[in-house]
């Protein structure tokens, strides 16, 4: 997969770029990155990527003229699909890193300062937003997107079955994990956990999940495909989801 990103500060992205599962990704081959500076796509002698609002107001807005020439210099000869980070986008999920992941190619578009010239929506397929706050500048999301998706990648994490059982993958959040020791000042693992019991561990981890996403994200529940099973340990928390009403 080729990520390019278009940035005013391609500089932000060395260390979040050579650490963890990117960096293997890279060196992998899976996963080849391209900075681009927006500046570079400007054309008087100081390298003006903004100006100030129409209509008045605080801050600055960056310029539709740089913006237009990198996207499409970035994407003539391979198209792809061009992505803004945007505190106005749609989510990411696991469900839209997973997607991403299955793309030859990807443009992460970086807003800054008070946000792009509205026009350029007309060269970006996709808003997306990291979270309901807001940020310095898309960078920052950027780099998340990159490292949601980089660890999807074949070989990224090691183990294939790594991202299998992670939060969200499953519609879920994640049960809880221990390691050694088994007992530490008296806080002691669960005994499910050293039973060797694999089908009782199973259920155990199962009924977690469900309980700390009940307790957690209840939202999560009105999506996840769930069981009979799954609605009496639910019920047995004290939690119906929404769905089951009516």
């Amino acid at each position: 997969m080729h990520v390019h990103v278009l940035s005013l500060f391609p500089e932000a992205f060395g260390s979040p770029l050579s650490v963890g599962p990117i960096r293997r990704a890279r060196e992998l081959g899976v996963l080849h990155v391209s900075l681009h500076q927006l500046r570079d796509y400007t054309t008087d002698r100081h390298g003006t990527a903004d100006d100030v609002p129409y209509g008045g107001g605080q801050g600055m807005v960056l310029k539709i003229e740089p913006l237009v020439r990198g996207i499409e210099h970035v994407t003539e000869g391979s198209p792809m699909p061009r992505v803004l980070l945007s505190a106005r986008g749609a989510p990411l999920t696991q469900a839209w890193a997973a997607r991403a992941a299955t793309l030859p190619s990807l443009l992460l578009v970086c807003g800054r300062y008070e946000g792009v010239d509205e026009r350029v929506l007309e060269w970006i397929d996709e808003e997306v937003s990291v979270g309901d706050y807001v940020l310095s500048g898309g960078e920052t999301a950027a780099m998340v997107v990159i490292d949601a998706v980089a660890r999807l990648l074949p070989g990224a994490l090691g183990n294939a079955a790594s991202p299998l059982d992670e939060s969200f993958t499953a519609g879920l959040l994640e049960y809880p994990q221990y390691t050694r020791p088994a007992d530490f000042r008296g806080r002691r693992v669960p005994d499910v956990l050293t039973s060797g019991d694999h089908a009782a561990i199973a259920r155990w981890r199962r009924e977690e999940a469900l309980r700390r996403t009940a307790e957690r994200r209840p939202d999560l529940l009105e999506r996840a495909a769930l069981t009979p099973d799954d609605r009496a340990i639910l019920a047995r928390h004290g939690h119906r989801p929404r769905n089951d009403r009516g």
